[in-house]
């Protein structure tokens, strides 16, 4: 069983088709004791950072998280994936959840190219630059789904992948047990499908 996390932010739902499809059991949930029982979780998410931290400390399941993360594989995407990080610059400066050592950090100053728009929102190639059984059902350069106007910076140790935006985007994090993917996996058609089987496999 994977638990999904239920904390009033992101497209849940979505996300659970797309398990159900691999013929994966899901549960979206908010409850501590069915977040236990799960043998893996994804912290989805949508929004603003700060606004959704508040959300998920709301609910009294962040002590939940982090005693989970080191007995089960965690996939936080998106904003769950920036959730991860210790700290965000979003409207300010806010304390994450501190799986994943560096910040999220808005993407426009940073661009190489000024006239790329931002959000990025669309397709863009994955470039695996540290090998991991996340990635055995994919190849190097494969099109995944991309909507975000920050990024995880100063993260370099735990990156698996990344995306080239005029500069290397963080698409995918690791510490441990935790993960994360910029993108969207239950957006990014077969590709990302293959992400999900290889997440529900590790």
């Amino acid at each position: 069983m994977i638990g999904i996390v239920d904390y009033g932010v992101g497209n849940l739902f979505s996300l659970r088709s797309s398990l159900q499809s691999l013929g994966l059991d899901a549960c979206v949930t908010a409850d501590a004791a069915a977040l236990r029982a799960a043998d893996r979780l994804i912290l989805p998410g949508v929004g603003a950072f700060g606004d959704a931290m508040q959300k998920l400390e709301a609910t009294g399941l962040v002590p939940v998280l982090k005693e989970q993360a080191r007995q089960k594989p965690l996939l936080g995407i998106c904003l769950g994936m920036q959730l991860l990080f210790e700290k965000s610059r979003e409207f300010g400066e806010h304390q994450g959840l501190g799986f994943v050592k560096g910040e999220v950090c808005p993407l426009a100053p940073d661009l190489a190219d000024p006239a790329l728009k931002v959000p990025q929102i669309g397709w863009n190639a994955l470039q695996i630059v540290r090998d991991d059984p996340l990635f055995r059902y994919i190849q190097n350069g494969e099109y995944v789904y991309y909507v975000h106007s920050f990024y995880g910076k100063f993260c370099a140790e735990s990156t698996l992948a990344v995306s080239e935006y005029s500069i290397p985007v963080t698409g995918v994090v690791r510490a441990g047990r935790v993960y994360g993917t910029q993108f969207h996996p239950e957006k990014s058609g077969d590709t990302g499908l293959r992400i999900l089987k290889a997440f529900a496999e590790l």
